[in-house]
C-alpha cells in the first residue's frame, strides 16, 4: 500500500509537471526536446496497461504546434522491488506504441542505496535490448543549504531534505527547506514537513527538535509555527524537562535582571544536554576527559559542530573531532 512519503512525492510532480523535464535537464543532464506545454496523462494510461502494471504518474511533452515530443512515466521508489525491473519496460514499450514517441521512466529514489539498484541497465532478453532507467536520487540531487536558494526551488529543497536530511550537512539542508515552506499554504507545508520529518532518523529528529526548541525559547520565528505544533505532538516532552526548562528560566532571570551572561550559559547548557542526548541515543559511550571536555567547552559554534558530528559516528573521537 502506497504510504504517505510515496503518496506526497507523486503529488508533488502531479502539482508541478515542468518538474520533472526540469530535473531530467539540470540535475541528469539529458537532451529533454525542447517543449511548450507538460501535463498529466496518467489516466490515458490506466486504460492501457493492465493493474499489476500501474505506473503512479505519466506525463506529455509537447511543443508550440501541440505535437507530442516525449511521454515520462515517474515512479516513486523507497525500497527494492524486482517486479519493477519487469513492469518498467513495460510502461516504456506501451506507452511509446501508443503515443508514437519516444517514452522514458523517471525513478525518484530518496535512498542511495534503491537508488543504485533502480539504476541498472535492464536486460530485455539475450542483450539484444535494454531499459535504462533516469533516476532522481542522492547523487544527484544537490545539497541545498541556503535559505534563499531553498524558497526559490521549494520542491527541490524538499528532495534535497529527503534524500540529504541524514548526511553529515543534514541539519542545515533540513532548515534550509523547512524555512522555505513558509511560502508555501499551510495544507502543502504540512505535507512536505510531514515528508521529511518521516525520512529522518532519531539522531536528527533529536537535533531538530533542540533547535526548534531553541529558535522558540529565543523567540526567533524561523520556522512556520505548524512546525513546532506538529512536533509539539509528543515528540518534545523530554526536551522541556531538565536542562532546557533551566535555559528557559536562565534566559528570563538574565533579562529581568540585565545579565546577558545568564542567557549565554543557558543557551550553553541546553547544547551540552543536546549532545549528551544524542550521544546516549547512539550508544557512544564517554570517557570521564571526554565528559568533561564538553562540560567545559563554551563556544556555541563548536557544540554545534559536534552534535551534527554525532550523525554517523561510532566513537567520541569522531564526534568530538
Amino acid at each position: 500500500m502506497p504510504t504517505l512519503e510515496h503518496n506526497a512525492l507523486v503529488e508533488m510532480f502531479r502539482e508541478h509537471p515542468e518538474l520533472a523535464p526540469r530535473l531530467l535537464a539540470t540535475l541528469l543532464h539529458v537532451e529533454v526536446p525542447p517543449h511548450a506545454a507538460v501535463a498529466v496523462v496518467e489516466s490515458s494510461l490506466d486504460q492501457l496497461i493492465p493493474v499489476e502494471f500501474r505506473a503512479d504518474l505519466v506525463l506529455e511533452l509537447r511543443d508550440e504546434d501541440d505535437a507530442l515530443v516525449l511521454a515520462m512515466v515517474i515512479e516513486v521508489q523507497r525500497d527494492v522491488d524486482p517486479d519493477k525491473k519487469f513492469s518498467w519496460p513495460a510502461y516504456v514499450a506501451v506507452v511509446r506504441a501508443r503515443k508514437r514517441c519516444g517514452a522514458i521512466v523517471l525513478v525518484v529514489a530518496p535512498d542511495a542505496g534503491v537508488a543504485a539498484w533502480a539504476a541498472e541497465s535492464i536486460d530485455l532478453g539475450l542483450g539484444r535490448g535494454h531499459v535504462e532507467p533516469l533516476v532522481l536520487g542522492p547523487a544527484v540531487v544537490p545539497e541545498i543549504i541556503d535559505p534563499a536558494d531553498a524558497e526559490k526551488e521549494t520542491e527541490l529543497a524538499v528532495l534535497s531534505a529527503v534524500a540529504h536530511g541524514n548526511g553529515p550537512s543534514g541539519l542545515t539542508v533540513v532548515q534550509a527547506a523547512l524555512a522555505a515552506l513558509g511560502r508555501l499554504d499551510q495544507e502543502h507545508a504540512m505535507v512536505y514537513f510531514q515528508l521529511i520529518w518521516n525520512g529522518l532518523r532519531e539522531p536528527m529528529r533529536q537535533a531538530l527538535e533542540a533547535l526548534v526548541m531553541e529558535r522558540q525559547i529565543e523567540g526567533e520565528a524561523t520556522f512556520p509555527p505548524f512546525v513546532q505544533k506538529l512536533i509539539d505532538r509528543g515528540k518534545l516532552e523530554g526536551m522541556r524537562e531538565g536542562k532546557l526548562e533551566g535555559m528557559r528560566e536562565g534566559k528570563l532571570e538574565g533579562v529581568r535582571e540585565g545579565k546577558l551572561e545568564g542567557v549565554r550559559e543557558g543557551k550553553l547548557e541546553g547544547k551540552r544536554d543536546t549532545l549528551l542526548r544524542l550521544l546516549a541515543r547512539a550508544g557512544i559511550g564517554l570517557t570521564e576527559n571526554e565528559s568533561a571536555r564538553i562540560q567545559a567547552c563554551t563556544d556555541v559554534a563548536t557544540l554545534d559542530r559536534w552534535i551534527e558530528n554525532v550523525l554517523g559516528a561510532k566513537t567520541a573521537t569522531e564526534v568530538l573531532s
